[in-house]
């Protein structure tokens, strides 16, 4: 049996409180698939960031669901990347992750972490025939169309991970949503999504633009307090679809969960002649606990 360290780090916590838990695991080069997945099974938060050496970037990250892994995570980077510079380990206020689906440049500021995502692409949902269409996924968040934000429907964003955006009309609907989670998971497999990601343009704190929800349940996620890979997307659309000018959009997540784990990202966007070219977001993160994991070598 081998002893295997993993820290609970929450990030995109909001004034040092809530945030969500990542599982990071550093040191991670003599780990196999299986050794991963097994610990990040035992952690049991939505993601586990395992840190290794690169040839290609100053680090190596590999992200894995208690079920499977996944090509990026959020918060899991926010997280392992806020603790490698608490560590000493970084020491420039430039760092970069390499990942199965490229390098991505990480921007360190005060005792924040900024994380590298592409342009926005976006995908409508498909026509009839599919189980992914517009009245299905109205019906797996128990909706009928004039819960929506008028004027808009779900889209499919993709800046790294695909995230299915569902405009919500107010932040009552969003807060007594009712997910069928068989009928969000049908969906998310057949249209490769991490999850949902629900909104409302009213939020708990003056001032941010955005107050949403994720369910991933194909990733065995029911909920979780911040996805970073999920707020770059939302904050594309709110961009280039609500008509949100602005080149740092602020999401706030995790105030609608029972209990209630206040979340805030912040997404810079880069724009060139009214386009998206890519964008940046981040947020801080704070060390919860240590535990020691025990694997069959």
């Amino acid at each position: 049996m081998a002893k295997i360290t993993a820290r609970i780090i929450n990030a995109f916590v909001d004034s040092g409180r809530g945030g969500n838990p990542a599982g990071v695991v550093l040191d991670a080069d003599l780990l196999d698939r299986n050794a991963k997945q097994q610990i990040a099974s035992r952690i049991g938060v939505s993601e586990t960031a395992f840190v290794s050496k690169s040839k290609v970037a100053d680090f190596k990250l590999e992200f894995y669901t208690p079920t499977r892994q996944i090509p990026h995570c959020g918060h899991a980077t926010i997280a392992t990347f806020v603790f490698l510079v608490q560590q000493g380990r970084i020491k420039s206020d430039r760092s970069s992750k390499e990942t199965i689906d490229g390098n991505r440049d990480i921007i360190l500021v005060d005792d924040m972490a900024f994380m590298e995502q592409t342009a926005p692409r976006y995908s409508a949902l498909p026509e009839a025939g599919t189980e992914a269409t517009f009245s299905t996924v109205l019906s797996s968040l128990s909706l009928d169309t004039s819960d929506l934000l008028p004027g808009y429907v779900p889209i499919v964003v993709n800046t790294g991970n695909n995230f299915l955006i569902v405009p919500i009309k107010d932040q009552s609907v969003l807060a007594n949503l009712q997910p069928h989670f068989g009928a969000v998971e049908s969906v998310s497999r057949e249209l490769n999504l991490i999850g949902y990601y629900p909104f409302s343009l009213q939020t708990s704190v003056p001032g941010r633009h955005a107050s949403a929800r994720m369910f991933g349940p194909w990733y065995g996620i029911k909920e979780e307090a911040a996805t970073g890979m999920a707020a770059g997307p939302l904050a594309c659309y709110l961009y280039d679809y609500i008509g949100i000018k602005q080149p740092r959009l602020i999401i706030e997540q995790g105030f609608l969960m029972d209990p209630p784990s206040p979340s805030e990202i912040i997404v810079d966007l880069a724009i060139k002649e009214n386009r998206i070219q890519g964008l940046m977001a981040g947020g801080r993160a704070k060390l919860m606990r240590e535990m020691e994991i025990e694997i069959s070598e």
